[in-house]
């Protein structure tokens, strides 16, 4: 019988450069996409036409890296949290990371579906993508409210990693902030 994948890898020692590249890249298409749609929803002058041209590719973008960066991680793994962590952390930390990860998901599926309830079209390097979702007022409305809202977890969640990794890299050095800075190993303590 050969293992499973799950069953035969460990954990890197440390982020590859690839996923520090991946993950760096991500949070700041992330944090400029947070502040586009707010400058989006907050101007009415010619710079929202440009704003929402912006926003749609960086969005779809932003998908096809969280699907690479998902699939990165199921098969490579992250490297193991320091071993004297207590056990609430790691828990806050990987409720945290999946969190994440659903509203990368989400964030650019629930903005396609509200164009297309909405009847717009959505364009990607040219091509013109299908509608996921039927063309429905109610639905548009509702898909916009969703979209807002989650934008403002997106942000809230984004805030809360970014400090616990200040407290992991100020606090406690424990190396869990560099691991993603420089690539150095998470200290066993």
């Amino acid at each position: 019988m050969i293992p499973s994948p799950t069953q035969t890898r460990r954990p890197p020692a440390t982020f590859s450069l690839f996923a520090r590249v991946l993950h760096w890249s991500m949070a700041a298409g992330i944090l400029a996409m947070l502040f586009i749609g707010v400058g989006m929803v907050a101007s009415v002058s010619e710079r929202h036409q440009w704003l929402v041209q912006i926003h749609k590719p960086l969005g779809l973008a932003l998908l096809a890296l969280v699907c690479i960066r998902l699939g990165r991680r199921v098969f490579k793994g992250a490297p193991a949290l320091p071993a004297d962590l207590p056990a609430w952390q790691r828990h806050a930390a990987l409720a945290s990371h999946v969190l994440l990860y659903a509203l990368m998901f989400a964030m650019p599926l629930i903005g396609w579906a509200m164009l297309s309830a909405g009847g717009y079209p959505v364009v990607a390097a040219g091509w013109q993508l299908p509608p996921i979702a039927p063309a429905d007022a109610g639905l548009f409305s509702w898909l916009r409210g969703a979209h807002r809202y989650l934008a403002l977890l997106l942000f809230a969640t984004v805030l809360l990693h970014l400090a616990a990794a200040l407290f992991h890299g100020w606090v406690r050095r424990d190396g869990v902030l560099e691991s993603m800075t420089r690539g150095r190993s998470v200290s066993s303590r």
